[in-house]
């Protein structure tokens, strides 16, 4: 396998660099597999703070085109490296795969799927990982004045707040003040953000990753509930959830360090998306195995 060096002596070498040198590893892993590859790349990483690096429903439009000229029939490989985003755009981005690939659909990440990058990952039949990659918390962050906070934590201070003053109504006063700006629909959005990332996540592993087989509800439920949808043990919404720790709360991880020549091909293409979100204009890239592709830049 070339290393990051290595594939960067390449770019460096070609006269239209990034694009071409990335689109041959991508197809080399496409003859490999002999499966459908789609690549979901975010540069959240390289550009902090720039846009469209988050999942977004702008995102239909690259998956759209990245349907051309596919046989369905080879399932899907989807390699996937994103922090996360919209929830909505989430399930509509699922729907959308699901309708063309049922659920043959395996994700590759290869580093870093958080969030509704998780969501998607449950969606399905498989998760491929390796020692470097990550999962996570997908518990709701809903926007406030400064920056994003989880809905967890909200819904949390509402209840305390709540009990507290049941009990104690002289301190009216300090909860109004610390509670300034959550309204009643706050609190509702709250709600309704962490039951539909929980509701989305459940069907999709009932009907994907464990359609075949025998799982009772109690068993997902526990698995999104207790490990992927809440934050009291998570403790940060950005908490990593290596191999090891996915594979024992329960779901299905292929570990990418099974098949060497696999994981060379895997790593290459990570290597080469990398270096073309670090050294171009370019915050997110949507990419077939035969080059179609939308590429979004700050």
């Amino acid at each position: 396998m070339p290393n990051w060096n290595e594939i960067l002596d390449e770019i460096q070498q070609n006269s239209a660099p990034f694009d071409t040198v990335r689109r041959r590893y991508l197809r080399k892993l496409h003859e490999r597999t002999k499966r459908n590859i789609i690549s979901y790349y975010s540069g959240w990483l390289a550009k902090p703070g720039a846009n469209f690096t988050s999942i977004s429903d702008l995102d239909m439009e690259g998956f759209m085109n990245a349907m051309k000229g596919l046989d369905y029939s080879k399932g899907l490989d989807l390699l996937l490296h994103t922090p996360g985003g919209d929830i909505a755009a989430t399930e509509a981005i699922v729907k959308y795969l699901r309708s063309k690939f049922d659920v043959d659909i395996r994700v590759i990440v290869p580093q870093l799927a958080m969030s509704a990058g998780t969501m998607i990952a449950c969606s399905g039949k498989e998760i491929v990982m390796g020692n470097q990659s990550s999962l996570g918390p997908i518990d709701p962050q809903i926007p406030q004045i400064n920056g994003y906070v989880p809905a967890f934590n909200i819904m949390r201070e509402y209840k305390e707040a709540k009990a507290d003053l049941s009990e104690h109504p002289e301190n009216a006063h300090y909860w109004s003040v610390r509670l300034q700006g959550l309204s009643p629909a706050i609190i509702q959005h709250c709600e309704n953000a962490i039951t539909l990332s929980s509701e989305l996540t459940k069907n999709w592993l009932k009907t994907g990753m464990f359609n075949k087989f025998i799982k009772d509800g109690g068993f997902i439920d526990t698995l999104v509930d207790e490990n992927l949808n809440e934050n009291s043990a998570s403790k940060i919404h950005g908490r990593h959830f290596d191999k090891a720790h996915c594979i024992r709360i329960g779901l299905n991880i292929i570990s990418l360090e099974d098949d060497d020549c696999f994981q060379d091909d895997v790593l290459s293409v990570h290597h080469a998306y990398a270096l073309t979100l670090s050294n171009t204009p370019a915050s997110k890239i949507i990419e077939n195995h035969n080059g179609a592709a939308c590429i979004r830049s700050i």
